[in-house]
């Protein structure tokens, strides 16, 4: 008996240095691509989902990594904040601010910066707040409209969906008109990238004719299980499709779609991670020759 209590205190010891760690740790993945639309090779570091994390002091570890990696430009992939009333900001506007001063900064919203603006009777002026410290720093979120790169032949969108597609327990349906109603049409021309902060809807991304998709909102599942994956996702569904890494699919224009997932690099609602740490990617993409 004292054998097997000895036993499960080993584990639930080891169970919580590895949530610990994980936690407060980040790894970094790379990715390489190839387009026969890119007109030059573009490097570029994806985050998503900080939710106001600090990796050391003023988050000195990340900003020091994604100097070593030298990217062309930083793209985000939304919830940098958690929205909460009253919720302090400064860790997400100090990072984003330090990262416009070095590097070209794309931000797509995530649910979390829109919630912000969808309730103002909850949260007060905090949209107002966190736009216009943005701005200082030089950075306009892409809401729903595209930004080209003309030397690259690249165009950047940034996709805000609506609430109803975040909704628990149910995935809610969307309509092929949706994506276009909001972005109008993709250029089949030029190579395209969307930030889509909500993967569950890959198809209709990938139907709708981009290039690349970059995701997150997923957080990797929060736990992760060998050879299952990740166990939980923010709509309430165990072992989602769509946890992080890399998917492809035919779309509906006859191209292909890649979608890249981030698992994300702070916590929110459920405050830990587990074989699971935070992820910093950085991808390349390059012409085909």
């Amino acid at each position: 008996m004292q054998l097997l209590i000895l036993i499960v205190l080993i584990v639930l010891i080891l169970f919580v240095c590895i949530i610990i760690y994980d936690t407060n740790h980040f790894v970094v993945r790379k990715y390489r691509f190839l387009n026969d639309k890119i007109a030059d090779t573009f490097r570029f570091v994806l985050i998503s989902d900080l939710h106001n994390k600090s990796y050391g002091k003023g988050n000195e570890r990340l900003l020091n990594t994604i100097s070593q990696l030298k990217p062309d430009a930083v793209l985000c992939a939304g919830d940098m904040l958690t929205a909460k009333p009253r919720r302090d900001f400064k860790v997400a506007v100090e990072f984003m601010s330090r990262l416009a001063l070095d590097y070209p900064v794309y931000y797509g919203n995530g649910n979390h910066e829109y919630r912000l603006k969808l309730y103002p009777e909850t949260y007060g002026n905090m949209a107002e707040e966190y736009g216009e410290e943005l701005k200082h720093a030089g950075i306009e979120p892409l809401v729903n409209q595209g930004k080209e790169i003309s030397e690259k032949n690249i165009v950047i969108y940034g996709l805000e969906i609506g609430r109803e597609y975040y909704k628990r327990f149910q995935k809610r349906k969307m309509e092929p008109e949706y994506i276009p109603s909001l972005l109008g049409q993709v250029d089949g021309h030029v190579c395209s990238i969307l930030l889509a902060h909500n993967p569950e809807y890959f198809s209709q991304y990938a139907d709708y004719g981009v290039d690349f998709v970059l995701s997150g909102h997923v957080h990797g599942g929060v736990a992760r299980i060998p050879l299952l994956g990740g166990v939980i996702s923010p709509s309430l569904h165990i072992f989602p499709k769509y946890d992080g890494g890399v998917f492809r699919t035919e779309n509906k224009k006859g191209g292909s779609t890649v979608m890249i997932l981030s698992r994300g690099l702070g916590t929110h609602t459920i405050p830990v991670r587990f074989l699971n740490p935070g992820e910093l990617i950085e991808i390349t993409i390059s012409p085909k020759e």
